[in-house]
């Protein structure tokens, strides 16, 4: 399948042109060897020519953090809006879009820490209100609203929008479940075993989202041949995980392979 794939030279955009094995044309603002346009979403004309031949879009390419200002939230709306307006254009039929667990993550602010006890009882599905946590979580709503939009209300395309609500996915260097326990230890924030150590540990043992387990996610979507709108939880099989699998599993048949409770 011929895929472009949108901010490729991230750390979800490397974990899936990793693991994945598609013709995919790669978009980026960061130059490199391996990128085929060098170009920012937020510019429609430079994008719009990345697009033409391609059957599917994987759009990664937004500022991907909390601390995401108003103005960077906008940024990020307006790469979305060109993405969608230029694959109507082009007549690409499927988009894949890394919105964000930060969508509803004010449960996690609500319930935390005790939401990382495996115990806790709470599960979140796609059928839930969002709940967006930062600029960053509200821009990602707003993904999620227009591709419906595109979907539900132009019969040109594209035929189908899958928002992936992705947890944490970290470089091949943290990628197990104290990914980011070990960056703090790494960069001299706190030390083995601290508090801080436990507290971050625990956090990731719910919400890691392996790397191969993301690119899965991914390619199952590319593979589901049903038009229409959905949203899927990008987490992979953790015990102590709040988000839903049951409906990504059911609909596309996503299986993880990894789970948080590796080494605990």
């Amino acid at each position: 399948m011929d895929v472009l794939l949108t901010g490729a030279c991230g750390t979800v955009g490397t974990a899936v042109s990793d693991h994945l094995d598609h013709e995919f044309s790669l978009l980026d603002k960061q130059e490199t060897d391996d990128i085929d346009y060098v170009a920012d979403v937020t510019d429609y004309d430079a994008i719009r020519p990345a697009f033409d031949g391609v059957e599917a879009v994987v759009h990664l390419a937004e500022y991907p953090a909390t601390d995401a200002s108003e103005a960077t939230m906008f940024d990020n709306m307006r790469g979305m809006a060109n993405v969608l307006r230029a694959a109507r254009e082009a007549g690409v039929e499927q988009v894949v879009y890394a919105s964000s667990n930060h969508a509803q993550g004010m449960y996690e602010i609500d319930n935390a820490p005790d939401i990382y006890d495996p115990d806790f009882d709470l599960v979140v599905d796609h059928t839930d209100p969002v709940r967006p946590d930062s600029f960053y979580g509200t821009g990602k709503v707003f993904g999620e609203a227009i591709g419906r939009q595109y979907v539900e209300l132009h019969d040109d395309g594209p035929a189908q929008f899958h928002a992936l609500r992705i947890c944490t996915v970290r470089s091949e260097a943290y990628d197990h479940p104290t990914g980011d326990a070990e960056a703090g230890v790494d960069d001299g924030r706190f030390e083995r075993g601290s508090e801080e150590y436990e507290a971050a540990a625990a956090r990731m043992r719910a919400m890691w989202h392996s790397r191969r387990d993301v690119a899965q996610l991914v390619e199952c979507c590319l593979q589901y041949d049903r038009p229409g709108f959905d949203v899927f939880y990008g987490v992979s099989d953790n015990s102590a995980r709040w988000f839903d699998l049951a409906h990504a599993r059911e609909t596309i048949g996503y299986e993880p392979l990894d789970s948080g409770d590796e080494g605990r």
